[in-house]
């Protein structure tokens, strides 16, 4: 338990702060209105039922990530291979997560609505692995064991910019095959070559697996800036290669983002793996923990996190990208989750804990009082809930100027004063903004 610590400033706590004023950022994005509908279509493409035969076992590779209609994508794909003849199962696709145990994995799908009993089919967890082989460069292909004894391998997975490294390919289908279902042995081995490697790792090593594996297809998610299902395509096992990147590129248009790019304090109320498999994605916000270069996000002196999600069950991994925090959120850690996901990643610098307040007030104070060439009434500052949220923020009256000439920024009230209540948490909430 983090104690509290008293930390005497020049002038104390109390100063003087500008005010925050609700505003909307309006993203232009598709949306998918019925998902069974958008699988069922996919599905019907010959080219993609004629990978699956009647009686074949086929093996639904199902991931940790936080996927906007995850369940419903997951049941319509296994319901549409059932209407194949085919017999699917569910094996979790997570490397590490779910504290890289069997019974942790199936958990974790459990809390995504993914049951047995919901999806109507057997789920088959295990941490074991086959090795395919090794790629031309040498590096082991590690692969799941039960899917590896299916007829056939039919992989979800969302396409989107990773966290940590660019490339033409970056979390989505090859990943999935080459980190996900190499499970905890394959993803350390991956991980061990540094994420400075990934742009070529992951490429090699999931051709590998389409090679020697029986991979059938895989359904792609794209989501828009509102966390929601933006399209959805099914690309066969044969094509994956050609067709990802270009999957990759549409998935980056549709991403949101935070529009003023030059400002002192971003306020983030929450960060969890829920949200980004980094905590808070380094896509937004511009600070991935491998210090990797292709993050732009705006030009900043201090980011400050308040909180976790319930979600995230103590994983507070990507608060090291933070410069403070509160002794609620750090009071809150699973270090076993969040040191577990920063080793197998060997990347660190994520895991560790910033400046450590004891109420949001002292962080939001001590982040002003450490910026340069400002006056904490004049700072400009972003409060936003946290990377997937983006639509409903707060910005404060000195970034107002900037904005009003915006078409993608839609200003929602008058300035309001930054206060707080009887434990020091700030009352404004970009939640609150739309009810």
């Amino acid at each position: 338990m983090f104690e509290p610590i008293e930390v005497k400033i020049e002038g104390g706590y109390d100063i003087e702060l500008p005010t925050l004023v609700p505003v909307k950022q309006l993203f232009s994005t598709p949306k998918v209105d019925c998902i069974n509908a958008a699988v069922a279509a996919e599905f019907a493409k010959k080219e993609i039922s004629a990978l699956i035969k009647p009686g074949e076992k086929i093996a639904v590779a199902v991931g940790s990530r936080g996927i906007a209609n995850l369940k419903e994508i997951v049941l319509s794909t296994i319901t549409n291979i059932k209407n194949l003849g085919a017999e699917p199962f569910i094996v979790p696709a997570m490397a590490s997560h779910g504290g890289a145990t069997a019974e942790g994995q199936v958990k974790l799908l459990a809390e995504y609505g993914v049951t047995a009993e919901a999806m109507g089919v057997p789920i088959a967890s295990s941490m074991e692995t086959v090795e395919l082989g090794r790629t031309s460069s040498g590096v082991p292909v590690y692969f799941d064991k039960n899917a590896s004894e299916a007829d056939g391998v039919v992989i979800i997975a969302r396409v989107k910019p990773h966290t940590d490294f660019k490339g033409p390919f970056e979390s989505g289908l090859m990943k999935m095959l080459a980190i996900g279902l190499g499970k905890h042995k394959g993803a350390t081995h991956i991980h061990s070559l540094g994420f400075d490697s990934f742009h070529t790792v992951i490429p090699e090593v999931g051709s590998e697996i389409i090679a020697k594996a029986k991979i059938k297809l895989g359904v792609a998610a794209l989501e828009n800036a509102y966390d929601e299902t933006a399209r959805i395509e099914a690309v066969p096992a044969s094509n994956i290669y050609e067709r990802e990147p270009g999957l990759l590129e549409e998935a980056k248009s549709y991403m949101g983002s935070i529009i003023p790019r030059n400002f002192d304090v971003l306020i983030i109320e929450e960060i969890g793996k829920d949200i980004s498999g980094a905590g808070m994605d380094p896509n937004i916000v511009g600070r991935p923990g491998s210090k990797l270069e292709g993050f732009n996000g705006p030009e900043i002196q201090k980011l400050v996190v308040f909180d976790l999600t319930k979600k995230t069950k103590g994983n507070a991994c990507g608060i090291g990208m933070a410069d403070v925090t509160t002794r609620h959120l750090v009071n809150q850690i699973d270090f076993s989750y969040l040191y577990i996901n920063s080793i197998t990643s060997t990347v660190l610098d994520p895991a560790k804990i910033p400046v450590t307040m004891n109420t949001e007030k002292e962080a939001l104070v001590i982040a002003l009082k450490t910026c340069n060439r400002i006056a904490a009434k004049a700072a400009k500052i972003v409060f936003i809930k946290n990377t997937l949220e983006l639509d409903y923020i707060y910005v404060s009256e000195p970034l107002l100027e900037e904005l009003k000439a915006r078409e993608d920024v839609q200003i929602l009230g008058e300035p309001q004063e930054i206060t707080f209540n009887e434990v020091g948490r700030l009352t404004l909430r970009p939640s609150l903004i739309s009810i």
